[in-house]
């Protein structure tokens, strides 16, 4: 009996400390969450910096649209929703373009495809290209790349405020270009207007 006793003591002795154990670590994974770096929003991204070839193999910097507000275009030949978007998006340069506003299309693809595609299309916009370097600027975005279509909005000052994924429409370039005139006109805070670029 007293042998019965002395095991159950035993385990009863070692079923508290382990519990005691892991409850002794949850404070300290808990922390070293809340220490983990968390996402980027677009409320907190930096400015994008990069330059890619154009469709005459010309390296052209980013910063060459300085002070305007810049809408990156992500896209390939072979994907649909990005085709289609093509004339809503040659539409919106014409219109918003002596505004302050500048699409840039980024072709995630071979020049050699791009080329003969963009002669077709007449871009009235600039088209650069590239795969794995224009995929590394997608990505800068902080925002989970998985596809595109997919659009960085970057204010005049060049600060990444807001990106869309999935197809554009008009509704959507409507309501950038009004969040971004208010934010022009100061009705806006840039934290404001990057949480109103988050619920398109």
């Amino acid at each position: 009996m007293s042998r019965i006793f002395l095991i159950f003591c035993a385990a009863l002795v070692a079923l508290m400390a382990g519990a005691l154990f892991y409850a002794a670590r949850i404070p300290a994974e808990i922390a070293l969450e809340q220490a983990a770096p968390q996402p980027t929003m677009p409320g907190a991204m930096t400015h994008p910096a990069f330059t890619l070839p154009d469709l005459e193999g010309k390296d052209r910097a980013f910063t060459e649209w300085g002070g305007k507000h810049r809408l990156i275009n992500f896209w390939a030949t072979w994907c649909a929703p990005c085709r289609r978007e093509i004339p809503l998006l040659k539409a919106f340069q014409e219109e918003h373009g002596e505004a302050g506003f500048q699409i840039l299309g980024i072709a995630v693809d071979y020049p050699d495809m791009v080329l003969p595609f963009a002669e077709e299309a007449e871009f009235n916009y600039p088209i650069l290209t590239g795969q794995q370097d224009a995929m590394a600027v997608a990505e800068s975005s902080g925002i989970e790349f998985i596809g595109m279509p997919f659009t960085m909005i970057v204010a005049r000052d060049g600060e990444l405020v807001g990106a869309y994924l999935g197809e554009l429409h008009q509704s959507h370039l409507d309501d950038i270009v009004t969040i971004l005139t208010r934010l022009d006109n100061g009705e806006l805070s840039k934290q404001e207007a990057s949480g109103a670029l988050d619920l398109l």
